[in-house]
């Protein structure tokens, strides 16, 4: 046994060494055009495994009320710089409209008064981040079906875009490839404060409170995300208005947030200002469908 156990050592400590080189070379050739492209074929196999072995009304998991999580954790921003926000946040969101405008037959200007109005839904799910926590939460919010279909959709409308209020870097800022841009969600507020230029962000004066980047005349790069219409019209796919049974805190995404429940948190894009129907996300950001779809992320997040 002793001349077996160096050699036992020999063989893990070489295969372990063998695997970090291996891994090493698939980091490398993700950073290819042809690694790039063949990473795109694994995500679509993923949607369409998914989408052959569920219905398209299959539902996520939902919870007991006595199994919500007692703080429902806040992620990537937690309170837009922005100045435009700040002033809607200033005044309880009175003045919010949500635009639904793209391919449709009606467009639509809708106030939170509005929404709270329209038939609703309640589902108490889990939130599974892509960082490796979860918590449950009680979500209540309008049906996305019911504002699509109020709004009439054109016959090539395909995707469903949602614009949000919060700045992530700036164009021309310098951020652009460097050090200085989120490169996971729980780096946003870091990048904002920077991008801000204070440690002080998140207050002030919401009307005349501004960004130096804002006072340049820089242009705000702000999150977005998308769904097709077969998530888009699924019965739990919702905008969200309350959690828990209180109106949305601003740290998970008030006044209005979409939950997108068989897919990754990313996927739930807060502070959504406008919605937009499309035939193709090409012209939209990176092209990729979502702000972090176009820095490498999957654009089916399926769970």
């Amino acid at each position: 046994m002793a001349i077996l156990t160096p050699r036992r050592r020999f063989l893990t400590t070489s295969l372990g060494l063998l695997g970090t080189a291996a891994l090493g070379g698939c980091d490398r050739f993700a950073g290819t055009d042809a690694g790039r492209r063949t990473l795109r074929l694994g995500e679509d196999a993923n949607l369409f495994a998914q989408r052959l072995l569920l219905s398209p009304a299959s539902l996520a998991r939902e919870f007991p009320a006595s199994a919500v999580s007692p703080w429902f954790k806040p992620n990537g921003t937690i309170d837009p710089p922005d100045r435009d926000y700040r002033r809607l946040a200033a005044g309880r969101f009175a003045d919010y409209r949500l635009a639904v405008e793209g391919l449709v037959e009606r467009p639509l200007s809708l106030g939170l008064a509005d929404l709270r109005t329209l038939p609703a839904r309640t589902q108490t799910t889990r939130h599974d981040c892509v960082e490796g926590w979860s918590c449950i939460g009680t979500w209540t919010g309008v049906p996305l079906a019911e504002i699509l279909t109020r709004a009439g959709l054109k016959p090539q409308a395909r995707y469903v875009v949602f614009h949000c209020a919060d700045t992530l870097e700036y164009a021309g800022a310098g951020l652009e490839g460097a050090s200085l841009w989120p490169v996971k969600p729980d780096h946003v507020r870091h990048v904002q404060v920077a991008a801000a230029g204070s440690d002080d962000w998140g207050g002030g004066d919401p009307a005349s409170d501004e960004t130096p980047d804002e006072a340049a005349g820089r242009t705000p790069i702000r999150y977005y995300e998308s769904v097709d219409l077969v998530d888009a019209f699924h019965p739990q796919t919702i905008l969200a208005y309350d959690l828990n049974g209180n109106p949305l805190p601003v740290g998970n995404g008030a006044p209005l947030r979409l939950r997108v429940e068989r897919q990754l948190g990313y996927k739930m894009a807060k502070y959504v200002m406008r919605i937009e129907v499309v035939e193709t996300l090409a012209r939209i950001g990176g092209g990729l469908g979502g702000y972090w779809e176009d820095r490498g992320y999957e654009w089916y997040a399926g769970i």
